[in-house]
């Protein structure tokens, strides 16, 4: 049986591992070149064959001939060309629990779980969070800048309702000198004791988000209409929460939000100070480092993130941007993924080493709920989907977190 061309590649492998190999080495270099050009053909055709499958008619188009089908909504391929939902929406509209509720004329109520991306990843291009594609849909009520403050975090999931987590409240340090006590020690002799530490034990509660929104019977049997309120209504409402959330919630009856948490850092320009902003968030950063939590992102008001794109040099060039006509360009300073928020006052700002930092922890995905149980829009024969999640910050080191106040303008 002819080999396989991982099974030629692995025996190439081996041979040019082989210190003891005698043979030709040119034929086996020609050899290697040859299955590594069939391999990335291969590669090529196979990425082929995975955008084909995906790909979708535009409208207007004819329809599929006899033994082709059009995707439905909620019916299309992941990236990858598996047939499987990529979202709550696509989960929702695919389900055996809606197909039932529909042939019971709409009577009842039912939910469906559909989870995120697997806990602990997050998509990136060259190091910065990328925003998560959407389904075209219902336009939101309120758009607002891209939801990318959870992606800062390290995100897990939770098999309880019960949150504990240790917190470290030693507080910032002005260097490794104050708490590594690693020394080369000679033998016999004792060894050093770092610290000194403190710590808390924090007990919380995963917290429920949740909103609902009214659709008639007739855009409940519609799967593009449902695909667009469960994307553009639902699902960005819940993330638009949780952005602010994680920013500014009060640890109690809300999330624990990293600004209210006892601890973090903070730099503020002194007295008299004519540091622009840019100059300011350079400073902050260096009391992050210094405190061995090296910062990775800032979240910034649109507002100051405006102040800092528009800053000019003494020829009228701008200092950040390097291009204007590159809307798509990641937002970076001094090295650190910028993200712009309304929940973050104008003034001011939270820089940190987010992921280092504090752990986003979800009892669960997003979860749909529909029913027609609601006392007004039964009559008005409506029914409401309701959409919700569970969650809560873990923000263990607030020494990771420095909040930055600007220089009021002159």
């Amino acid at each position: 049986m002819p080999q396989s061309l991982i099974e030629q590649r692995d025996e190439i492998i081996a041979l040019l591992r082989d210190p003891d190999y005698d043979g030709d080495l040119d034929e086996l270099d020609q050899r290697a070149e040859e299955i590594e050009r069939k391999i990335e053909a291969a590669n090529r055709r196979d990425a082929r064959l995975r955008a084909l499958q995906s790909a979708a008619l535009p409208a207007g188009d004819p329809q599929p001939q006899p033994g082709q089908r059009r995707e439905q909504p909620g019916m299309q391929p992941d990236s990858q060309g598996t047939p499987h939902p990529v979202s709550a929406a696509e989960a929702f509209v695919r389900s055996k629990a809606l197909e039932t509720f529909r042939a019971n004329g709409h009577v009842g109520k039912f939910s469906i779980e559909h989870r995120d991306a697997p806990a602990g990843t997050v998509t990136t291009t060259n190091g910065v969070p990328t925003r998560p594609e959407r389904q075209p849909g219902q336009i939101p009520l309120n758009p607002d800048f891209p939801l990318l403050i959870a992606n800062l975090l390290d995100r897990q999931t939770s098999s309880g309702n019960t949150l504990e987590y240790v917190r470290d409240t030693s507080g910032p340090v002005a260097g490794a000198g104050t708490w590594n006590k690693a020394a080369v020690v000679p033998e016999g002799t004792m060894k050093p004791q770092s610290g000194p530490f403190s710590w808390d034990t924090i007990t919380t509660s995963l917290k429920v988000v949740a909103h609902w929104v009214p659709i008639t019977r007739q855009a409940a049997d519609d799967d593009g209409q449902m695909v667009g309120y469960i994307n553009g209504r639902l699902t960005y409402g819940l993330e638009y929460k949780l952005d602010r959330q994680i920013l500014t919630g009060n640890g109690t009856t809300e999330m624990q939000g990293i600004l209210t948490t006892p601890g973090i850092g903070s730099y503020q320009p002194g007295v008299g100070s004519t540091d622009v902003k840019l100059i300011t968030v350079r400073k902050a950063k260096t009391q992050g480092e210094l405190a061995l939590y090296p910062p990775d992102a800032i979240v910034l008001n649109p507002m100051d993130w405006q102040d800092i794109e528009l800053d000019e040099d003494q020829n009228g060039q701008f200092r950040v941007i390097a291009n204007v006509t590159d809307p798509g360009a990641p937002m970076r300073l001094w090295g650190l993924t910028v993200v712009t928020s309304v929940a973050m006052a104008a003034g001011t700002a939270l820089l940190g080493g987010f992921r280092t930092g504090a752990t986003l922890w979800e009892r669960q995905g997003i979860k749909i709920l529909m029913s027609d149980s609601h006392a007004d829009l039964f009559l008005a024969n409506t029914l409401v989907i309701l959409a919700e999640r569970r969650a809560n910050v873990a923000v263990h080191t607030p020494a990771a977190f420095v909040k930055v106040t600007f220089a009021a303008a002159t």
